[in-house]
């Protein structure tokens, strides 16, 4: 009999593209959605090995008792789902207190409610490990072993530090809660960089690109005389993010880990340059800016030494996942 995955979020980006390699694998999923609409499209999507359950809000005590209770087959569960705003009201009710307290309340759920699930990954981000500022730190070391050390109260003062705070601070509180509890499951979490690629079905690629492709969208959109957008960053291929999901729960050296996923050193003007050399079609259309602005100096750097050992140093180059995103869009378009 197939093991049977809980995917929670299962209409995210990297959600999918975990679906789907857990499908080729052999893998049964089921996919926790907000609507029945979203939970039916992903079935036309996925096939028959998808199964959903309608979970409307994440973010309160019990939110997944039923559902798992449903499925007593389930032995794994990847939490994804987190919400994401920079354009909060409220940091403090509507992204620290959600993020925090919804992680808490789902292992809170599986612990009590799905007795049978030995493994839980949990994505967390980068943002986890390294503040803004220590990211584009090249004095700065990156690891599995360091935490971003941004405070609550520093979350509550601007949207985007109330991202950081909320994806360090639920990502703490998934730690604290399995070593004050001591769940039958373990835990681990996979902290990507920037996170770029094509969607996981080509459907899901019509009109502008997916907004957490937003730094090749925007590249991609731009005219014969548009300035370079600054965007810069570490990046990891979305398929990279979605094995290394799998890998977290399949090999049991990744039990109570800290898994990193990054491949190498992005900017516009490199995004540019790839499309450029790839698409010939699109060069009349697209601006030049500076070729040679590829300079990455002043990055931190990442020494992602112990999850590459458990996850190997197979990756997709930043080249491979700019042009399979563009063919994708081509092709979602044509």
């Amino acid at each position: 009999m197939s093991t049977t995955v809980f995917v929670s979020g299962a209409t995210g980006y990297i959600a999918q593209q975990t679906i789907s390699l857990l499908l080729s694998k052999g893998y049964n999923v089921v996919g926790s959605v907000r609507s029945a609409a979203k939970g039916e499209n992903l079935k036309k999507l996925h096939g028959s090995k998808f199964q959903y359950e309608v979970v409307p809000v994440l973010e309160k005590q019990g939110a997944f008792d039923e559902a798992l209770k449903s499925h007593p087959e389930v032995t794994i569960f990847l939490h994804t789902a987190s919400p994401v705003t920079f354009a909060a009201k409220d940091n403090e009710n509507d992204v620290l207190i959600p993020a925090i307290n919804g992680t808490k309340y789902v292992l809170e759920s599986i612990h009590k409610s799905a007795p049978q699930i030995k493994r839980v990954v949990y994505t967390s981000s980068v943002v986890a490990i390294a503040s803004f500022a220590q990211i584009f730190d090249p004095t700065f070391v990156a690891s599995e072993d360091v935490f971003n050390p941004i405070t609550y109260e520093e979350g509550k003062a601007h949207p985007v530090s109330a991202y950081f705070a909320s994806k360090t601070l639920a990502e703490k509180a998934a730690w604290e809660y399995v070593k004050e509890n001591k769940p039958q499951y373990t835990l681990s979490t996979v902290n990507p960089v920037f996170v770029l690629g094509p969607q996981a079905k080509d459907e899901e690629a019509k009109g502008d690109l997916n907004a957490t492709a937003e730094y090749i969208d925007a590249v991609y959109k731009l005219k014969k005389d548009d300035k370079i957008p600054e965007s810069a960053g570490h990046f990891v291929d979305v398929r990279d993010v979605a094995k290394a999901h799998v890998i977290a729960f399949e090999k049991d050296e990744a039990q109570g880990k800290r898994l990193i996923t990054y491949t190498e050193n992005f900017n516009s003007q490199l995004i540019l340059n790839i499309i450029r050399k790839n698409f010939p079609g699109l060069r009349e259309r697209l601006p030049v800016g500076n070729p040679e602005n590829v300079d990455f100096s002043h990055f931190a750097e990442v020494d992602d030494a112990k999850s590459r050992a458990i996850l190997g140093d197979e990756r997709i180059s930043l080249e491979q996942s700019v042009k399979d995103t563009i063919e994708q869009a081509l092709r979602a378009n044509a």
